[in-house]
């Protein structure tokens, strides 16, 4: 690597599915048709209601900077939205709105972790969050999880991986890349383990909302001495908007809040006057309606890709995915993705993406794209499968 660049770089890792999605495009720009199921990103466009609000707030001339820590309006909207989605309490005050969950990710870093110092999380899990660590001089301690865990970081096993540097827990429910949640239970089981070793738990919840056959539980109706990160991206379908959220103790909030202010200044204002209608009960209907379709996604693809010899133990619970095992294939998950891709037309996303454990024998179907184009991959597989 070139001297003059930190060393660093060399344990971050590309985002593959970006790269999956990048070359998708050239192929599609030189005429070749691809399926798309490599992205996590809804295929729907903003109900228009949220662009209709952004429009009218460009129109009354809020183009200036806002709080570092966001509108008042919107901590309040949200702090309100805690209330009647969960029957919880959330001061507006420990709402912090960020860039995007991963604003929330790079805060966090920063507030919790020291040179040399990690946190536990999944593997397979989000690949950004160990990056983010790795950007502050701490690492991502990578749990493998398994079928048997159905994905998921309980407190016997992250008892087990605590190491003296480890400073706490980062989990997500549901997650990526498996849609598994963590119930009740076992946000309360890791809960009183951070706290028996005086450590943090952060749970990602940013596929709230997108849970289709059981409740997901915020850890905020368990405590809230945890950090909640949550974005307007999945659920409310605002990808581009770039916008997101934190819930924080209130100890912590004026040390996030100075980040901010040398961070970012400020979240993009049209971003957070339109978020403001992604609560009204209009929206919430049109995006309650695409959850359902999410859903129809679900569970037309998981069964097709059984028959196909994709091995998928559970049904996932919540998010925009399923992660499959490639045994049958006897190949590489890099090889058997690069396969699919170029030569009949299917982006899906390597396991490798998502860490090491298991990796290069499981691969992720993102059912972001519409059931006609769902069934056309199944069309394609089965002519190479069936």
């Amino acid at each position: 690597m070139d001297n003059r660049f930190a060393d660093r770089l060399a344990d971050i890792e590309p985002f593959r599915v970006v790269e999956v999605l990048t070359r998708a495009k050239q192929l599609a720009a030189a005429g070749r048709d691809s399926v798309h199921m490599e992205a996590g990103e809804p295929d729907f466009s903003t109900v228009d209601t949220i662009v209709n609000a952004a429009k009218a707030s460009l129109d009354r001339g809020e183009t200036h900077y806002t709080p570092a820590a966001g509108i008042p309006e919107l901590r309040q909207a949200i702090s309100q939205y805690y209330r009647t989605d969960y029957g919880l309490d959330i001061a507006p005050e420990r709402i912090m709105i960020t860039p995007g969950a991963s604003g929330a990710l790079l805060l966090l870093a920063g507030l919790l972790i020291n040179p040399g110092e990690g946190m536990l999380m999944t593997d397979p899990g989000y690949p950004c969050n160990r990056h983010f660590l790795r950007l502050v001089e701490g690492e991502g301690q990578l749990v493998p999880v398994g079928p048997e865990d159905r994905f998921q970081l309980s407190a016997e096993k992250a008892e087990q991986y605590w190491r003296p540097n480890t400073k706490g827990i980062m989990v997500a429910s549901p997650a990526n890349p498996t849609g598994e949640i963590l119930t009740s239970t076992q946000l309360q089981d890791l809960h009183s383990l951070c706290e028996r070793k005086r450590g943090s738990l952060i749970v990602d919840e940013i596929y709230h909302g997108l849970n289709y056959d059981e409740a997901a539980p915020s850890i905020l109706s368990i405590t809230d001495k945890a950090f909640v990160i949550n974005s307007f991206s999945k659920y409310f379908g605002m990808t581009g908007w770039r916008l997101g959220w934190l819930v924080a103790p209130p100890e912590a909030v004026p040390h996030l809040e100075k980040m901010a202010q040398n961070f970012f200044i400020s979240m993009s204002t049209t971003a957070q006057y339109a978020a403001l209608a992604a609560f009204d009960t209009t929206t919430r209907l049109e995006l309650n309606r695409r959850r359902d379709e999410f859903a129809a996604r679900r569970d037309f693809l998981l069964p097709a890709l059984r028959e196909l010899g994709f091995e998928i133990p559970h049904c996932p619970a919540g998010a925009l995915y399923l992660y499959a095992g490639i045994e049958r294939f006897k190949t590489t998950s890099q090889r058997l993705c690069l396969d699919l891709l170029e030569n009949h037309g299917i982006a899906i996303t390597p396991g490798e993406d998502f860490g090491r454990y298991q990796a290069e024998q499981h691969v992720r179907f993102a059912y972001t794209t519409g059931l006609d184009r769902l069934q056309e991959a199944v069309l394609r597989l089965r002519r190479l499968y069936g």
